[in-house]
């Protein structure tokens, strides 16, 4: 993945070690049920960032396998008023001011859970459980691994319960996938384009949402993402030659046409053309793309410009750490 002959950056390591993340993940489910929802419990997800779209893509999945009516909010826009039976927050550092202080004002009246990499950080006490993901944290500031173990972990879940949706792969095939994804090149067309809009249709909207996020963080790039149906609805007349729609998961009739009418360029699960990724995968490629550019640019993927690793807000202002 780097342009030089230097060592691969801790980013792309942490990108390169998913598949065997996402496998004990499955491995280790029945020591983090306390922290899942149960079946027809009507369940909150939250999250910051990266978070905040794996929660939205968890949610699409639980309620169309039939787990249960399941919502997704950014942590700082919980509506307080509306009634839950369980609120689930991902939180990569543990130490996410919006989370806490979320887990904390519902303590007493809502049954919390929380999925995390550090066991030695406030959300520990603030969620009733927690499943502890400490296997598959990460030194780098821009979350890869952490985020689709997490994902990974609630879809075995899915999977054990006899609830995933039709057509959604498993969590052992995905890894398989995801080998390939971190294997294959990626093409001249996808690193040269100059603009990236990714696209999603259910679950996998909130993969392009995480896909566009990626970009920008790591490599500062020109992105947008949108359900995949929305394509058509203003966000075409951006595409043009040089520039990438990326759809994670089924192209939707009629779009392959659309994006080739106006000269851009559609990437659709893999380079192969015998068989698609599954979409969790195909997000590794992208995250393999971010750190690409970054190189390319001279950037350092480790250290991303005005991040950190986690945002935690004080009287003051921010202190980020």
């Amino acid at each position: 993945m780097p342009t030089s002959g230097l060592s691969p950056s801790r980013t792309a390591v942490e990108i390169s070690s998913q598949p065997a993340s996402w496998r004990k993940a499955a491995e280790t489910l029945p020591q983090h049920r306390a922290a899942l929802p149960v079946r027809g419990e009507r369940v909150a997800v939250v999250g910051c960032g990266t978070s905040w779209f794996i929660a939205q893509a968890y949610a699409q999945l639980r309620e169309s396998g039939g787990h249960g009516e399941t919502d997704a909010f950014a942590a700082s826009e919980f509506p307080l008023g509306r009634r839950y039976d369980r609120i689930l927050a991902i939180t990569r550092s543990g130490t996410t001011t919006e989370v806490l202080d979320l887990l904390n004002r519902v303590k007493g009246t809502v049954a919390t859970g929380s999925l995390t990499a550090d066991p030695e950080t406030p959300v520990m006490t603030a969620a009733d459980a927690v499943a502890v993901l400490d296997f598959a944290d990460e030194e780098s500031v821009v979350q890869t691994r952490f985020a689709t173990t997490a994902l990974a972990l609630l879809r075995a879940h899915l999977e054990a319960e006899d609830a995933l949706p039709a057509g959604v792969r498993t969590v052992e095939r995905a890894a398989k996938d995801a080998e390939r994804a971190v294997a294959e090149p990626l093409s001249a067309e996808i690193t040269g384009a100059e603009q990236y809009t990714f696209l999603g249709t259910g679950w996998t909207y909130g993969l392009a949402l995480e896909a566009g996020l990626k970009m920008r963080e790591a490599a500062g790039a020109w992105t947008e993402a949108y359900p995949a149906m929305e394509y058509r609805h203003g966000p075409i007349s951006i595409t043009a030659p040089g520039r990438v729609a990326w759809s994670f998961g089924p192209v939707p009739t009629g779009l392959a046409d659309d994006v080739a009418r106006v000269g851009g360029t559609l990437v659709a699960g893999s380079g192969d053309a015998d068989e698609h990724l599954d979409p969790m995968a195909d997000l590794v490629r992208a995250q393999r793309l971010a750190v690409l550019l970054a190189e390319v640019q001279g950037q350092d993927p480790d250290r991303p410009r005005n991040l950190t690793r986690s945002v935690v807000l004080t009287s003051g202002g921010t202190e980020r750490s």
